[in-house]
């Protein structure tokens, strides 16, 4: 075992950890004040509930066997017949990739919450997420990292660009169209300083993500690193500017989420591209969401509440692609084919292409079913008068300002 190593993973895991509460703050802050507690709720609660599922199925699913080249086997279940201590890449113990494996299944359905806060009853979240992570993550995850059809087709995805970001990007677009739009829309914001504190927060926590996917201490990882630091000003600085061609003004939201489609965009690439490559990656990634967000969604009336796909669907999918089109043999060994701007043809491109289309073919599909099913026997939205009184309330009985909020009712 190389304890240097194992160290290393063990600090990415709890940074990877430390972006779900990162991501409560951030969504927190955009909602109105009735929805606040309910978003940070929505979001953080799926720590306990994927934790057990990963123990007990996802796991299992994920990096267990081989069935079809689409998911694993149940034959570790509760993680049993599983060897702990046994050594896997970069000479970690496999407890710890499955640990660290863990913390990228409850960031994944946290990230589509955003899509459809203020309207959906909580009961329905939770049972779509335990249906969502076993019928759409799980078989992702093994297809893509556990030597399943996509990995053996050549795709390349360090640190979860389809796994993470377009699959929950699709499932935030999926959600939005299915669940329909608030009835009610606001755009008060209830803590600009959240939204802050959870952009930091995540952006540290990235560095967990993108570099942590390395394994090892290594030049792959330094190179993760910086490549996400790039990446995520470029894109920052790039949706400023466009803030100001678009508005004449630089907004604190905007800034912040110009950094996280930067963060987005370079994740499936981090460990493969050059510095040049990344500030390329990171400030595209910036302009088609933002273009998305601020010119397309408002003309099809799509209400995405957060811009959940605006910004991982939209910045996802660009990276992806971007991978096929920058990925460097000479950053990386194991791109096996350079990508197209980098001399090495069309191949590595068609295969990043393809596989950007069969995750969100997959993602689409197995969600939209799931939810039709789940609603033939749940109730998914709240209703209007709860709706307009606010989810902290009608849903947990717990506003964040009770002072305020009892006075507003009594009015």
């Amino acid at each position: 075992m190389s304890t240097t190593n194992t160290l290393f993973v063990m600090v990415a895991s709890i940074l990877v950890f430390f972006m779900t509460p990162g991501l409560a703050f951030f969504y927190g802050g955009m909602v109105s004040r009735r929805n606040s507690v309910n978003t940070l709720l929505s979001v953080f609660f799926i720590s306990g509930l994927a934790i057990i599922l990963w123990v007990v199925l996802g796991y299992s699913l994920s990096f267990n066997g081989n069935v079809f080249g689409l998911v694993g086997n149940l034959h570790a279940m509760m993680m049993s017949n599983v060897r702990l201590d046994q050594l896997t890449t970069g000479k970690i113990p496999l407890g710890l990739y499955s640990l660290f494996q863990m913390m990228f299944a409850i960031i994944t359905p946290a990230l589509f919450v955003g899509a459809i806060v203020g309207r959906v009853r909580f009961k329905f979240l939770m049972v779509f997420i335990i249906c969502w992570s076993v019928c759409v993550y799980y078989p992702l995850v093994h297809m893509i990292w556990g030597n399943g059809l996509l990995s053996k087709l050549g795709a390349l995805d360090f640190a979860g660009g389809t796994v993470v970001h377009i699959n929950a990007g699709i499932t935030a677009l999926v959600l939005s169209i299915m669940v329909g739009p608030r009835s009610h829309p606001e755009d008060e914001h209830a803590n600009h300083s959240w939204i802050l504190l959870g952009t930091a927060i995540l952006w540290i926590g990235w560095y967990g993500f993108n570099a942590g996917s390395a394994l090892a201490i290594n030049d792959v990882a330094m190179q993760a690193m910086i490549t996400t630091t790039i990446a995520t000003a470029a894109s920052m600085v790039a949706w400023q500017l466009l803030e100001v061609w678009r508005v004449g003004h630089i907004t604190l939201v905007g800034t912040c989420s110009g950094a996280l489609c930067g963060l987005v965009a370079i994740t499936p690439a981090a460990g493969y591209v050059a510095i040049d490559s990344a500030l390329w990656i990171g400030l595209i990634g910036s302009v088609v969401s933002f273009l998305f967000v601020t010119l397309i969604k408002p003309r099809i009336h799509l209400d995405d509440t957060l811009d959940a796909f605006g910004c991982h669907g939209v910045s996802g999918i660009w990276g992806s692609i971007a991978t096929g089109l920058f990925a460097s043999h000479a950053i990386n060994s194991d791109v096996t084919s350079d990508g197209l701007f980098v001399g090495g043809g069309w191949h590595l491109f068609n295969i990043q292409l393809l596989t950007t289309i069969i995750v969100i073919a997959w993602t689409f599909i197995i969600s939209m079913l799931l939810i039709k099913l789940i609603s033939h026997w749940m109730q998914i939205r709240v209703s209007s008068d709860d709706e307009i009184l606010g989810l902290d309330l009608s849903q947990h009985n717990e506003p964040l300002h009770s002072t305020r909020l009892a006075s507003e009712r009594t009015e």
